[in-house]
Order: C-alpha cells, then structure tokens, then sequence
C-alpha cells in the first residue's frame, strides 16, 4: 500500500473520530502520529493525512456542500459515518490536491468496501464521479 493511500486512511481515522467525539480531527491526527511514532516511514504517511485534514476543516463547508448538492435525495446527516468522513476527505482530493479523480475515487470505494455497508461502495462512486465531473483543472 502506498503511503498516500495509508495517509488517506489515517485522514479517514481522524475524520470519523473528531464526528463522533466531537473534538479536532487535527488534534486525534497528532495524537496518533505520537502513538506510532516508533514506527519506520510514518513521516510522509503523516504529513500528507495532516495537508487533508486540514485541507477538510478549511473547505469544510465547500465540501458539505458538494456532499448536499451530489447526493441525490440522501442529506448529509442520513449517510452513514464512515461513508461521510470517506466523502469528506475523497471530496478535498478530488478539488484541491494534486492527486488523479479516478484514484481518488477507486481508494474511496476500497475505504468504503472495507469499512462500511455493501451499498456504501457504489454510492461513494456514483456521487464522487458527479464530483470530480465538476473539477477544474489543477
């Protein structure tokens, strides 16, 4: 596995704890970060789950409002968790990094099948293809 690909994982770790508990994605990130910090090659896993973190709570309103308008009839409080914290980081790839649309969707759809509901992959792809349908080049 790619280090992007650990490093949307990790961002996905984040996102989805901060909804639940309440707290700073960017404050459960570093917690993490120290406690694996033995590990060898965490620096790059990290640093870029830190630029989507961020990324995330700065656009956060942006992106909540492609998750509203490309959903089709499924309001942002109905998705499941995990589903919205996939979108949220998957949407920040997909307008402001560097990273290609179609990667970016196949690894949320991997995230998805791996963490959430049976339907949840083919959703995750149909409103994230609508998305990176929209993209301005970079």
């Amino acid at each position: 596995m790619s280090s992007r690909s650990k490093a949307r994982k990790r961002a996905v770790d984040a996102i989805f704890a901060a909804d639940l508990r309440k707290v700073s994605p960017e404050t459960l990130l570093e917690q993490t970060r120290e406690q694996v910090a033995d590990r060898q090659n965490q620096e790059p896993i990290f640093d870029y789950a830190k630029e989507i973190v961020i990324g995330v709570i700065e656009n956060y309103d942006e992106i909540d409002e492609l998750l509203e308008t490309y959903s089709e009839g499924w309001s942002i409080e109905r998705m499941p968790n995990v589903d919205r914290a996939i979108l949220r980081v998957a949407i920040w790839e997909i307008m402001h990094s560097d990273a290609p649309s179609a990667v970016v969707v196949n690894e949320a759809v991997e995230l998805a099948k791996e963490y959430s509901t049976e339907e949840s992959g083919g959703f995750i792809n149909g409103l994230l293809s609508r998305v990176a349908g929209t993209r301005k080049a970079l």
